[in-house]
């Protein structure tokens, strides 16, 4: 991937609450085009590392740069402009419970890109199809569906204004292996067929495999490892060993101590 342009460039980047840093001067490129998961243990900031590249969350200190232009800082017009390139799904697909399927997906065609109603409900559909709902689904309300089906919507939602950057966060939660299994595939299908840039944060390792060109781990507030998705099991990174082997013996210190 080094041969292909950095789409998000992250470098130094510093968040704490209080006494408590959770971001402390953490470096991570994102190449146009990958699909890159960031793993790490409940707490480590995987999260807070998403929100401060929306805007949502200021950085201490730190650049973050989308396309060449530095995002930290943005306000406004500016701010949304960036946010603008950005599709998301989130961990609780987040769908509006008053709102009906298709104007779920269609929110931000229509509050965002001020596309008519009808323009916005035929693509609305288009995506819906693209994750395997059908336009019977269009009426449906969330609390009618199952969670698989809600995490589809959201997925169709992430991908209708056909965004250059999709953020996943922990994509197969709450799902069964079945599922999650179909989530991901339709994870990957949407990223090649947008050819977008995807950041993915979980704790999945089999969805993290899946869905990834590289990983990257985050602990400490640090990246302790960044690879491709092939090398995960068989680097001898002792952060990654320990991770994926479930292990409570190694560096990662865990607030229950085994006696």
């Amino acid at each position: 991937m080094s041969e292909k342009a950095v789409k998000i460039e992250i470098h130094g980047l510093c968040k704490a609450f209080g006494p408590k840093v959770v971001l402390d001067e953490l470096d991570l490129d994102i190449y146009e085009g990958e699909s890159l998961v960031v793993i790490g243990g409940s707490g480590m900031g995987k999260s807070v590392l998403t929100k401060c590249i929306l805007g949502l969350l200021q950085p201490d200190a730190g650049s973050i740069k989308i396309d060449g232009r530095e995002a930290v800082g943005l306000a406004g017009d500016d701010l949304e402009a960036v946010r603008r390139k950005i599709g998301m799904l989130f961990q609780a697909a987040a769908l509006f419970d008053s709102l009906p399927v298709w104007r779920n997906v269609a929110f931000g065609l229509i509050e965002v890109q001020g596309r008519g109603t009808r323009e916005a409900r035929q693509i609305a559909l288009e995506k819906m199809a693209d994750v395997g709902l059908g336009q019977d689904m269009a009426e449906a309300y969330p609390a009618e569906l199952s969670v698989g089906m809600r995490k589809r919507v959201g997925l169709a939602r992430a991908i209708a204004t056909e965004p250059e950057i999709l953020f996943f966060d922990e994509p197969t939660t709450g799902l069964d292996p079945i599922m999650g299994d179909i989530i991901d595939e339709l994870i990957v299908k949407c990223v090649h067929d947008l050819g977008a840039t995807a950041l993915s944060i979980t704790h999945d390792m089999d969805s993290a495999r899946r869905i990834s060109h590289r990983i990257a781990m985050l602990y400490a507030g640090k990246m302790v490892w960044t690879g491709p998705t092939a090398e995960v099991d068989s680097t001898d990174n002792p952060y990654i060993r320990q991770f994926i082997n479930g292990l409570a013996e190694g560096p990662i210190e865990t607030e229950v101590k085994v006696a």
